[in-house]
């Protein structure tokens, strides 16, 4: 499945490419960011951690594995990655099925909400889905706020390792007939 190009009011999402790696690169490897994440990220991140993780994303979508992959640039930018979501309908696991992250220059101006706004359309409207399942370090305040801004509902928690020490994920539901109740 190829991952659809996106747009909202100050976003493009697109397909991810490996020119994105640079400024993957340069925005990703920030604490502030990799704290939230669990310990499958390697910190501190390899001067080509990002270019890495690009080809083998890469490669994965190329054979075949059902990754949605986007990369968030501004509308009348410069075309560079300043963030991404991935999406992996039906994965199975403790992670859930959608993951992302912002460079911090753009956190608290709603723009993960928008662009998560609009891939929940895509998964709901374009892909069908009945529902997802999205997960997040207890302690990142900022991506449990986007979840409660774009429909979904805490379920529980689970046990994973992240870099900042904590091991309790919030476990949340992302459902079709609220998302869509919601936009009503």
């Amino acid at each position: 499945m190829q991952t659809p190009r996106l747009e909202t009011e100050r976003l493009i999402l697109r397909p991810l490419a490996l020119s994105d790696a640079p400024a993957i690169q340069r925005h990703f490897d920030n604490w502030n960011i990799i704290r939230h994440l669990s310990t499958v990220v390697p910190w501190p991140y390899p001067a080509d951690g990002a270019e890495t993780f690009v080809r083998m994303q890469l490669d994965k979508i190329s054979a075949g594995d059902e990754i949605l992959f986007w990369v968030l640039v501004l509308k009348g930018g410069d075309g560079e990655a300043i963030g991404t979501i991935d999406l992996r309908p039906r994965a199975e696991g403790l992670k859930g099925n959608r993951g992302f992250w912002l460079a911090e220059p753009y956190w608290r101006r709603g723009l993960m909400t928008e662009a998560i706004a609009a891939v929940n359309d895509f998964v709901f409207l374009t892909l069908g889905l009945d529902h997802f399942h999205v997960c997040n370090a207890a302690t990142n305040e900022a991506s449990r706020r986007v979840k409660q801004k774009t429909g979904a509902e805490f379920v529980g928690f689970i046990e994973l390792a992240h870099h900042g020490g904590q091991t309790k994920s919030e476990k949340w539901i992302v459902r079709r007939e609220a998302w869509l109740r919601g936009k009503a």
